[in-house]
């Protein structure tokens, strides 16, 4: 199967791609029962494998492992992935880009931030000078092979956006994503700079951007939409609710009934991703 190839095959088609953040094994596991697009959320990975804000602690070969683990659990799902500024240097994020379409990512995004980083939702971000990143986005398009490439800007004055967007369009990045979006109107001003020119659309719970629905997002024209958190912050929610619930109760764990999960339905989750268990036609690697 050629990852890269499927997923843009799915950007083109009609309606919106919507692919969820994923912070762990688990949360793919129980994310791949309802949606067939993986996103690989820097700030998820971030909060799960180091227990750290998203502000450039991720080393790219704990991302490039993680990625090597879901695609053996999830030989079917699309699955993209946030490499932040590509870690730094241009030959690194050429030299990841290579091991991600080898083990069977499907595409990447790449942001034009300089270090220190923030999570495109919050302040404080600051960007490369445009040529400089237009360089790294341009090593990065001829390295891959048929990866998925998302140029991302975050830039956040109006002019620079506009011209940061218009300028990405340009290239033979496949995707444009302008992070950070503070209204439907601002879709609308994208969408019309960068011409004909695939759209992702990022939503975040308490992030700056509105919450739009995936029938509202492709009446703007939007072709991809990634959701970062939802796994990350429900499990947030669920784990510091249960573990109230254990402590009122002075340790007795809750009474088992219908729909709770236990033992038996959390293994049954979990044997899905034995790869004797795949479809005998996913079973290969990526050709």
């Amino acid at each position: 199967m050629n990852y890269g190839d499927e997923l843009r095959s799915e950007i083109m088609s009609n309606g919106v791609t919507p692919l969820i953040g994923v912070f762990d094994m688990f949360s793919a596991s129980v994310a791949a029962q309802h949606y067939d697009g993986l996103f690989v959320s820097g700030f998820g990975f971030a909060a799960s494998y180091y227990g750290l804000p998203d502000i450039g602690f991720i080393a790219w070969p704990d991302m490039v492992s993680f990625v090597q683990r879901l695609r053996l659990a999830f030989p079917a799902q699309h699955l993209l992935v946030d490499i932040d500024d590509g870690y730094v240097d241009p030959e690194v994020a050429c030299h990841v880009i290579e091991q991600l379409e080898l083990i069977g990512a499907s595409g990447v995004i790449l942001e034009d931030q300089q270090r220190p980083r923030r999570c495109g939702h919050v302040e404080g971000k600051r960007i490369l000078p445009l040529p400089e990143y237009l360089e790294k986005l341009e090593m990065v398009l001829r390295t891959r092979r048929d990866l998925v490439v998302v140029a991302r800007t975050d830039a956040t004055d109006e002019e620079e956006i506009l011209r940061r967007a218009a300028a990405l369009a340009e290239t033979d990045a496949d995707v444009i994503l302008v992070d950070g979006v503070r209204s439907v109107e601002w879709i609308h001003r994208v969408r019309k700079v960068i011409g004909g020119k695939p759209l992702l659309f990022n939503q975040i719970a308490g992030g700056k951007s509105p919450r739009v629905s995936l029938p509202e997002l492709a009446d703007l024209g939007v072709n991809m939409a990634i959701y970062s958190t939802p796994c990350l912050f429900a499990a947030q929610s669920a784990m510091d609710e249960a573990l109230l619930r254990l402590k009122g109760a002075d340790g007795r764990l809750p009474e088992t009934t219908a729909g709770s999960i236990g033992v038996k339905e959390s293994l049954a989750l979990l044997e899905r991703n034995i790869s004797r268990n795949h479809p005998r036609e996913l079973a290969g690697s990526p050709a």
